[in-house]
């Protein structure tokens, strides 16, 4: 093909009358590119998603969590007149026990396990236990949780066994469109795979975690699902599915992952022993609207305004002030 077109050049065909030479020689190859062509295995007309959950489908856990609370219970609880006269905190403090399921997911051969911070949370002392795919059950202990991300990190109390890992990926390497499985336990029915594509990135204003930086996907993610797996096609872990968006409870096709840069920098810091050491930018931001645009001389609203800089911040170390916009990073 270049020597077809060093050819025209040589012989003086240049500009429009090259390009009408070059594509009348190209059409007939793009015509048999464009042409379809029925499938002719049983190989080419299955298209599964089985080999992936195959391989990912051992490192996605259940976690089961139950602590003891006190809770008063009231001789009078089903009298309205003594109810209204002693108030509901008149009676006999005496425990429950308290239970919740999540997922989780397998990051070493250690038996290291992360799930979300809100499937491990509570008042009073947890007994966790994690059930494994296979239906092995370990007893677990929490070595990290971290309210912010919303992820804790798990060790299984099990010396000497091998587990089977996820491995991580780059989540900066998503892009939306990308095909996703999502991996859980929903309403605790058993190890359930849905699939969809990648909606967005960096989702914000979420109002899950103070790290608002989301991956956005529609596949289905139901109560159970927390803590499960978000994979890719390879079946490599790219987000810890975290939440869904939903007035009723149900799945409507917009959930959430934390990434799985933050996942690991988080498992990093548990197996360290110490605590997740917090970026600090030093300065606040707005989003670009249009009125702050049209008031900047902006063609469009994009970026973000710098509000405030911590004058020994590292923002301001960097040349920030107040009033700029940053259009990228």
């Amino acid at each position: 093909m270049r020597a077809l077109a060093n050819l025209l050049l040589r012989v003086g065909i240049a500009g429009p009358v090259a390009a009408i030479c070059l594509a009348f020689f190209l059409s007939p190859l793009a015509a048999e590119d464009a042409k379809r062509v029925a499938p002719e295995s049983m190989v080419q007309v299955k298209q599964s998603f089985a080999p992936v959950v195959k391989r990912v489908a051992p490192a996605v856990v259940n976690v089961y969590v139950s602590r003891k609370v006190a809770q008063i219970v009231s001789p009078f609880a089903n009298d309205p007149f003594f109810s209204r006269l002693f108030g509901e905190n008149f009676g006999i403090p005496r425990e429950r026990v308290q239970n919740s399921l999540g997922s989780g997911v397998l990051v070493s051969k250690e038996g290291v396990v992360v799930t979300n911070y809100h499937v491990i949370s509570g008042s009073g002392e947890a007994e966790i236990t994690v059930a494994l795919a296979d239906g092995r059950e370990f007893p677990a202990k929490l070595i990290l949780k971290d309210e912010q991300t919303d992820l804790a990190v798990l060790r299984l109390e099990a010396k000497g066994v091998e587990f089977p890992p996820i491995e991580f990926t780059d989540s900066d390497s998503l892009e939306v469109g990308d095909i996703v499985l999502a991996i859980g336990d929903p309403f605790g029915v058993g190890q359930t795979v849905t699939s969809g594509i990648v909606s967005a990135l960096a989702r914000t204003q979420v109002g899950i975690s103070d790290y608002q930086f989301f991956i956005q996907t529609d596949a289905a993610i139901n109560p159970g699902n927390s803590g499960g797996a978000l994979v890719d096609m390879e079946g490599r872990l790219v987000g810890i599915n975290t939440a869904i968006f939903s007035r009723t409870g149900g799945s409507l096709g917009i959930g959430f992952a934390i990434p799985s840069n933050m996942v690991r920098l988080v498992v990093q810091a548990a197996l360290k022993g110490g605590k997740v050491q917090r970026p600090w930018f030093g300065a606040s931001l707005q989003s670009v609207t249009s009125e702050i645009a049209d008031s900047l001389g902006l063609d469009r609203p994009t970026g973000v305004l710098v509000k405030d800089v911590n004058g020994k911040g590292p923002a301001a170390r960097a040349g920030l002030r107040a009033g700029d916009v940053i259009t990228s990073v």
